[in-house]
């Protein structure tokens, strides 16, 4: 692994922690000014700058305090001289969620560039599978 993919991987590691901690400084830390920011909740056309991610927050840490599990799962990171991506997989959700759906994985994937010699999140995307085609096909199996 390289010194770059090194840091890339602390990096996310400390942004994994930060949100499980609800510590909203740490979560802005190693984030560009201009980030853009792909969420699951809306708005649709996403997140753009800082001071919108900051405010994109408080509600997913207000849900998260009741007990909500947010956990790498696996990360992979690939990085050039001065841009890179990471994308992982994490447990997210309460107990109950994933007691009910174990195999359920919030995909994440980062973009970052580096700036001044340290990297930066730029760009930062979450989403979850759509299930709702097997959900739909498992409502309507009814026994014989």
């Amino acid at each position: 692994m390289s010194d770059d993919e090194a840091q890339i991987r602390a990096l996310v590691e400390r942004w994994a922690a930060a949100v499980h901690r609800g510590d909203m400084a740490a979560v802005l830390a190693d984030h560009a000014d201009d980030i853009v920011m792909f969420d699951v909740p809306p708005p649709y056309r996403g997140v753009r700058g800082i001071d919108a991610y900051r405010e994109s927050w408080p509600p997913f840490f207000a849900w998260q305090a009741q007990g909500a599990l947010f956990e790498i799962d696996s990360l992979d990171v690939t990085a050039g001289g001065d841009v890179a991506f990471a994308h992982a997989l994490l447990r997210c959700g309460t107990p109950q969620d994933l007691a009910g759906r174990p195999e359920n994985r919030l995909r994440l994937t980062l973009g970052l560039r580096k700036e001044g010699g340290r990297w930066t999140v730029a760009h930062e995307h979450h989403s979850f599978p759509d299930t709702s085609a097997e959900e739909a096909a498992a409502s309507d199996v009814r026994p014989a």
